[in-house]
């Protein structure tokens, strides 16, 4: 399977696959292994002030459209 028919597939079960980050977006400015790179990335898109900043993101997304929070 290629790349973008993985892509159709997760999208297709409601993932967003428009910003998706590699190893070689890593290795484009740190000399690393694919290892290492991929330890970066678990590192910095799981950390806790990601993930919070995702939410404050999505809630002004939403608000910015006029879509309606449930309670």
């Amino acid at each position: 399977m290629n790349i973008n028919k993985a892509k159709e597939l997760l999208e297709y079960y409601g993932y967003y696959t428009q910003n998706l980050w590699s190893i070689y977006d890593v290795q484009n400015k740190y000399d690393c292994s694919n290892e290492e790179a991929q330890k970066i990335l678990n590192t910095a898109l799981t950390n806790e002030a990601t993930f919070e900043q995702i939410w404050l993101s999505i809630d002004y997304a939403a608000e910015f459209n006029n879509i309606k929070e449930i309670k």
